[in-house]
């Protein structure tokens, strides 16, 4: 006989398998256990889509108008089938809502119409993209390694038009040192590769930018972490190692506790100082990763 407020299968099911009776749940560990996962949060192991779509959802709802404005000016978002979620009938992935936020803060200290921009490791081109959606600039230099150029000149030929593709120059790691002598950039950007490059690298980049810019903008960590819990170290040790030994912040924090991630902070905005005659114009954190930091810089 059926009981007047009796379960449902579904729930019969979790009973059964996840809320035995004859099983205490050990209180020490159990909200990070499948008893938890099944009252009160999703299982991040096999839910990370989910997670993805949320954190994408409710950034997404937190644009000002004007940051909505400049990501409806980014046409073809969508090539690549990212994970997105639709808003206002846009469909809006994380990759352009970091490059909207971004952009918003640089173009806080610089003209961005009619300035020549250099970008260092620009990835699949996607803050070229957005800044060139937004500004009439008059040039985009991108300097990157060969397989990244490669898919970044195709992707940026594919969602810009003709117009705005004639103003990028796609640049070898073998042709950087004929940017000296020539015209001033208004505006270096560097987006999570300094972080990923051997120190040395960094190190000469901060001083071509001493050389031939005006304006830095970074967006890198402000330190390591050593947390299986967050990825299982799927790569393996070795890449592991590899990561942990690149950039110049090389400090492991706790990447989720902001006090020591505000502390490393400090060591951020000192080593991507450029040169002594530069001065920090406007600092932050890295929306939405929590051990990111920002920083723009203006030479004297």
């Amino acid at each position: 006989m059926s009981h007047k407020y009796g379960q449902s299968p579904q729930w019969a099911h979790i009973n059964e398998n996840n809320l035995a009776l004859d099983e205490i749940p050990d209180l020490s560990r159990f909200k990070s256990s499948r008893v938890n996962y099944k009252l009160a949060l999703w299982n991040p192991e096999v839910n990370g889509r989910r997670y993805l779509k949320t954190l994408i959802h409710n950034l997404g709802l937190q644009l000002s108008p004007e940051n909505w404005e400049r990501m409806l000016r980014i046409r073809n978002r969508q090539l690549g089938e990212p994970v997105a979620v639709t808003l206002r009938g846009e469909s809006i992935c994380l990759d352009y809502l970091q490059a909207v936020l971004e952009l918003d803060f640089m173009a806080r200290s610089v003209k961005m119409d009619g300035a020549r921009i250099l970008e260092i490791g620009a990835g699949y081109g996607r803050s070229c993209h957005a800044i060139l959606s937004n500004h009439d600039v008059a040039e985009y230099h991108i300097i990157d390694l060969e397989n990244c150029l490669r898919l970044s000149r195709e992707y940026l030929r594919a969602v810009l038009t003709g117009e705005q593709f004639e103003k990028i120059r796609f640049l070898g790691i073998d042709e950087v040192e004929d940017l000296y002598g020539g015209e001033p950039f208004d505006l270096c950007v560097n987006i999570d590769s300094f972080a990923e490059m051997p120190a040395n690298t960094v190190e000469n980049y901060l001083s071509l930018i001493d050389g031939i810019a005006t304006h830095l903008y970074t967006k890198n960590p402000v330190g390591k972490y050593l947390d299986p819990d967050l990825d299982g170290h799927y790569e393996g040790q070795a890449v592991v190692q590899q990561a942990l030994a690149s950039g110049l912040l090389r400090e492991i924090i706790d990447v989720h506790d902001s006090a020591a991630v505000q502390a490393q902070s400090e060591r951020f905005l000192e080593v991507y100082q450029p040169g002594d005659d530069w001065r920090l114009v406007a600092d932050g954190w890295g929306t939405p990763w929590s051990y990111y930091w920002q920083a723009l810089y203006a030479k004297s």
